[in-house]
Protein backbone atom coordinates (compact mmCIF):
# COMPACT_ATOMS: atom_id res chain seq x y z
CA UNK A 1 0.00 0.00 0.00
CA UNK A 2 1.27 3.44 -0.82
CA UNK A 3 1.50 6.33 1.59
CA UNK A 4 0.86 8.81 -1.20
CA UNK A 5 -2.13 11.02 -0.61
CA UNK A 6 -4.12 12.33 -3.57
CA UNK A 7 -4.42 16.10 -3.63
CA UNK A 8 -8.00 17.26 -3.23
CA UNK A 9 -9.82 18.65 -6.26
CA UNK A 10 -13.27 19.85 -7.26
CA UNK A 11 -14.72 19.24 -10.73
CA UNK A 12 -18.20 19.62 -12.25
CA UNK A 13 -20.09 16.33 -12.62
CA UNK A 14 -22.90 15.02 -14.78
CA UNK A 15 -25.20 15.22 -11.72
CA UNK A 16 -25.06 19.02 -11.92
CA UNK A 17 -23.25 19.20 -8.57
CA UNK A 18 -19.54 19.74 -8.07
CA UNK A 19 -17.56 16.63 -7.11
CA UNK A 20 -15.08 17.08 -4.24
CA UNK A 21 -12.60 14.21 -3.87
CA UNK A 22 -12.26 14.55 -0.09
CA UNK A 23 -16.06 14.27 0.31
CA UNK A 24 -16.19 10.78 -1.26
CA UNK A 25 -15.85 9.09 2.14
CA UNK A 26 -15.45 5.58 0.69
CA UNK A 27 -13.06 3.75 -1.61
CA UNK A 28 -13.26 5.43 -4.98
CA UNK A 29 -12.27 4.15 -8.41
CA UNK A 30 -11.22 7.08 -10.60
CA UNK A 31 -10.62 6.22 -14.22
CA UNK A 32 -9.12 8.78 -16.58
CA UNK A 33 -9.95 8.25 -20.23
CA UNK A 34 -9.11 10.17 -23.41
CA UNK A 35 -12.48 10.96 -25.04
CA UNK A 36 -16.22 10.30 -24.83
CA UNK A 37 -17.78 8.03 -27.46
CA UNK A 38 -14.51 6.62 -28.82
CA UNK A 39 -14.23 2.82 -29.09
CA UNK A 40 -11.79 2.13 -26.22
CA UNK A 41 -13.41 4.65 -23.89
CA UNK A 42 -16.88 3.29 -24.67
CA UNK A 43 -15.75 -0.28 -23.90
CA UNK A 44 -13.95 0.76 -20.70
CA UNK A 45 -16.93 2.77 -19.42
CA UNK A 46 -19.33 -0.09 -20.23
CA UNK A 47 -17.02 -2.53 -18.39
CA UNK A 48 -17.11 -0.35 -15.26
CA UNK A 49 -20.90 -0.01 -15.68
CA UNK A 50 -21.27 -3.79 -15.83
CA UNK A 51 -19.27 -4.20 -12.58
CA UNK A 52 -20.74 -1.19 -10.80
CA UNK A 53 -23.26 -3.16 -8.70
CA UNK A 54 -20.44 -5.42 -7.47
CA UNK A 55 -18.23 -2.42 -6.68
CA UNK A 56 -21.08 -0.68 -4.81
CA UNK A 57 -21.79 -3.89 -2.84
CA UNK A 58 -18.15 -3.74 -1.70
CA UNK A 59 -18.62 -0.13 -0.55
CA UNK A 60 -16.76 1.51 -3.45
CA UNK A 61 -17.86 4.12 -5.96
CA UNK A 62 -16.67 4.99 -9.47
CA UNK A 63 -16.11 8.23 -11.38
CA UNK A 64 -14.77 8.72 -14.89
CA UNK A 65 -12.74 11.81 -15.82
CA UNK A 66 -11.84 13.25 -19.21
CA UNK A 67 -11.36 16.71 -20.70
CA UNK A 68 -14.75 16.56 -22.47
CA UNK A 69 -17.50 19.05 -21.60
CA UNK A 70 -20.37 18.26 -19.22
CA UNK A 71 -22.75 18.25 -22.21
CA UNK A 72 -20.59 15.64 -23.99
CA UNK A 73 -20.39 13.63 -20.74
CA UNK A 74 -24.17 13.77 -20.25
CA UNK A 75 -24.75 12.43 -23.77
CA UNK A 76 -22.12 9.69 -23.30
CA UNK A 77 -23.54 8.75 -19.88
CA UNK A 78 -27.11 8.58 -21.25
CA UNK A 79 -26.08 6.56 -24.32
CA UNK A 80 -24.28 3.94 -22.18
CA UNK A 81 -26.71 4.16 -19.23
CA UNK A 82 -23.79 4.72 -16.85
CA UNK A 83 -24.90 4.57 -13.18
CA UNK A 84 -21.94 6.68 -11.99
CA UNK A 85 -20.86 10.27 -12.52
CA UNK A 86 -18.50 11.55 -15.18
CA UNK A 87 -16.37 14.57 -14.29
CA UNK A 88 -15.36 17.28 -16.74
CA UNK A 89 -11.71 18.42 -16.54
CA UNK A 90 -11.21 20.83 -19.48
CA UNK A 91 -8.51 22.76 -17.57
CA UNK A 92 -6.69 19.47 -16.76
CA UNK A 93 -6.85 20.12 -13.00
CA UNK A 94 -7.19 16.48 -11.91
CA UNK A 95 -5.30 15.23 -14.98
CA UNK A 96 -2.29 17.29 -13.84
CA UNK A 97 -2.60 16.26 -10.17
CA UNK A 98 -2.54 12.59 -11.18
CA UNK A 99 0.09 13.03 -13.92
CA UNK A 100 -1.97 11.48 -16.71
CA UNK A 101 -1.25 14.02 -19.48
CA UNK A 102 1.24 12.47 -21.93
CA UNK A 103 2.58 12.92 -25.44
CA UNK A 104 1.08 10.18 -27.61
CA UNK A 105 1.42 9.14 -31.25
CA UNK A 106 -1.80 9.43 -33.19
CA UNK A 107 -1.82 8.83 -36.92
CA UNK A 108 1.92 9.53 -37.04
CA UNK A 109 1.68 12.85 -35.19
CA UNK A 110 2.67 13.68 -31.62
CA UNK A 111 -0.39 14.84 -29.68
CA UNK A 112 -0.81 15.67 -26.00
CA UNK A 113 -3.58 13.65 -24.43
CA UNK A 114 -4.85 11.69 -21.46
CA UNK A 115 -3.05 8.42 -20.77
CA UNK A 116 -5.73 5.87 -19.86
CA UNK A 117 -5.16 5.41 -16.12
CA UNK A 118 -7.10 4.20 -13.07
CA UNK A 119 -6.60 4.96 -9.39
CA UNK A 120 -8.23 3.50 -6.29
CA UNK A 121 -8.40 6.16 -3.59
CA UNK A 122 -9.17 5.30 0.04
CA UNK A 123 -11.60 7.30 2.19
CA UNK A 124 -8.57 9.12 3.66
CA UNK A 125 -7.46 10.20 0.12
CA UNK A 126 -4.56 7.71 0.15
CA UNK A 127 -3.82 6.23 -3.26
CA UNK A 128 -4.28 2.49 -2.66
CA UNK A 129 -3.43 1.35 -6.21
CA UNK A 130 -2.76 2.83 -9.62
CA UNK A 131 -2.74 1.49 -13.15
CA UNK A 132 -1.16 3.55 -15.94
CA UNK A 133 -1.19 2.96 -19.68
CA UNK A 134 -4.26 0.77 -19.17
CA UNK A 135 -5.26 -1.80 -21.77
CA UNK A 136 -9.06 -2.04 -21.68
CA UNK A 137 -9.72 -5.81 -21.97
CA UNK A 138 -10.00 -7.29 -18.46
CA UNK A 139 -9.10 -4.02 -16.72
CA UNK A 140 -12.41 -3.36 -14.91
CA UNK A 141 -12.36 -6.97 -13.66
CA UNK A 142 -8.81 -6.45 -12.32
CA UNK A 143 -9.95 -3.29 -10.50
CA UNK A 144 -12.92 -5.18 -9.02
CA UNK A 145 -10.57 -7.97 -7.83
CA UNK A 146 -8.38 -5.35 -6.14
CA UNK A 147 -11.40 -3.79 -4.37
CA UNK A 148 -12.40 -7.27 -3.18
CA UNK A 149 -8.92 -7.69 -1.66
CA UNK A 150 -9.23 -4.56 0.52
Amino acid sequence: MSEIRADDFTLPSTSGADFLLSAAGKPLVIYFYPKDSTPGCTTESADFRDRYADLKALGADVVGISRDSIKSHQNFKAKLELPFELLSDPDETACTLFGVMKMKNMYGKQVRGVERSTFVIGPDNLILREWRGVKVPGHAEEVLAFIRSL
